[in-house]
């Protein structure tokens, strides 16, 4: 069964950093494109960023390009989102989603890790 698996949310003040971690089981990061998608307090999930299967090629939603960078570890197996700059508009769960597919402009998904809390407050 395939599991994805988050860490590395919790509470931070407006411009600080927080480095999200999600590890899979059952397959590698390296074959599949991946991506993370956050869903803030009575909002529908947004999707924030993505990378290619060969980890050459990212992508971000305007509103955290320049702050976020996605990246990717095949020897661990680790997809991570460094988030550098954050506004209190971040603040959300984030999940880790493996891609299943793009299609006219849209991102399919077909497995979602359990997700991790950011806030960001003063």
């Amino acid at each position: 069964e395939v599991q994805l698996v988050e860490s590395g949310g919790g509470s931070v003040q407006p411009g600080g950093s927080l480095r999200l971690s999600c590890t899979a089981s059952t397959f590698s990061f390296g074959s599949y494109d991946m991506s993370w998608v956050r869903q803030a307090p009575g909002k529908g999930p947004e999707w924030v960023s993505s990378i290619n299967s060969g980890g050459i090629t990212t992508y971000y939603t305007d509103s955290v390009k320049g702050r976020f960078t996605i990246s990717g570890d095949t020897a661990k197996n680790t997809l991570y989102l460094q988030m550098d700059t954050l506004k209190p508009e971040d603040t959300a769960v984030y999940y880790c989603v493996r891609v299943r597919g793009y299609y006219s402009g849209t991102y399919y998904f077909d497995y979602w890790g359990q997700g991790t809390q950011v806030t960001v407050s003063s």
